[in-house]
């Protein structure tokens, strides 16, 4: 019988939704502002078509984690659905993008499952890969509200492409 583990955050980003999406998006410039996921890189496809296939390293423990999911859904600026397996864990990562009032609330819920996740918890697994999620919302928030920032001291409509 394989274990389960479910990780969800959500966070509020001041800024458009076009920027939002921009700065997620580009995975290939994720390695410019993200350190929660590292050496980021599409390995097969260039963008989030579903079928494209990237890989980046976390660090859920000590040692690195080099992961390769899948995209298998892709609704530019409302969802995102890629999944993989690594170490006998099937995982299922679901990014959802809301626009509210002055922003957006970008949501990020993560369903693992296999055997192995016993040991994780064991391990502290769960509260480790929460908290690389809150960082990566929080990096994304400040990627997207800095642009904002900036392309307003600028007299820009919107975030120079260099700022996001």
């Amino acid at each position: 019988m394989g274990c389960e583990m479910t990780i969800e955050a959500e966070i509020f980003i001041r800024a458009p939704l076009p920027v939002v999406w921009r700065v997620f998006s580009r995975l290939e410039e994720w390695k410019n502002w993200n350190t929660a996921c590292t050496e980021c890189r599409f390995v097969d496809g260039d963008g989030l078509d579903p079928g494209a296939c990237f890989a980046f390293v976390v660090r859920p423990l000590a040692f690195p984690l080099r992961v390769r999911p899948r995209v298998v859904s892709c609704e530019p600026g409302r969802e995102v659905v890629w999944e993989g397996s690594r170490l006998g864990i099937r995982a299922v990562h679901v990014w959802r993008f809301r626009e509210t009032g002055g922003g957006v609330i970008l949501s990020s819920v993560e369903r693992f499952r296999g055997a192995l996740l016993f040991l994780g918890r064991l391990l502290g697994v769960p509260g480790r890969m929460h908290r690389l999620t809150l960082r990566m919302l929080e990096e994304i928030r400040f990627r997207c509200e800095e642009g904002c920032r900036l392309a307003g001291r600028e007299g820009a409509g919107s975030p120079s492409p260099g700022a996001v």
